[in-house]
C-alpha cells in the first residue's frame, strides 16, 4: 500500500489537493493533484455502512471538510447515484464504496469529503 495520509493540513497546497485523492477501500484514483479546491462547510452525508433496517431513513454524519470540483469530468474515477432531492451521491466507480461525497445539481458543484478518502 502506498504511503497514505490523513493529516489534512499537509494535503492542501495553495488551496488545492497536493496529492492524489484515492478510494480508501480499493485505492482507485479519484482526483489527481491540483484538480480540486479545499472548502469547509457542514453537510449531512449518509454513512457508508447502513443497516438494512434503515433503508427508508438512512443514518448520516455531519461532514465539514471537502474537495470541491466544478466540472464532473475532472474526476478520474467516480460514480453518481440516482437523484436524491437536489443531490447525487458520489461513489468510487471501481468498488462502488460510498458515498464519498455529493454532487449539488443546482450549482453543478461536486464535493468529496476528506474523511471518506485517502491522500497518496
Amino acid at each position: 500500500m502506498p504511503d497514505c495520509n490523513s493529516n489534512y493540513e499537509s494535503e492542501i497546497n495553495d488551496g488545492k489537493n497536493a496529492r492524489n485523492v484515492k478510494c480508501k477501500f480499493c485505492s482507485s484514483t479519484i482526483l489527481t493533484p491540483s484538480t480540486a479546491s479545499f472548502t469547509s462547510f457542514e453537510f449531512q452525508l449518509p454513512l457508508i455502512r447502513q443497516s438494512k433496517s434503515n433503508e427508508q431513513n438512512p443514518e448520516s454524519e455531519c461532514v465539514s471538510l471537502f474537495w470541491s470540483v466544478s466540472d464532473m469530468f475532472t474526476f478520474q474515477n467516480v460514480g453518481f447515484s440516482n437523484t436524491v432531492g437536489n443531490n447525487k451521491y458520489l461513489t468510487c466507480a471501481d468498488c462502488e464504496a460510498g458515498p464519498i461525497g455529493y454532487h449539488d445539481i443546482p450549482s453543478k458543484m461536486s464535493y468529496v469529503a476528506l474523511s471518506r478518502v485517502v491522500h497518496c
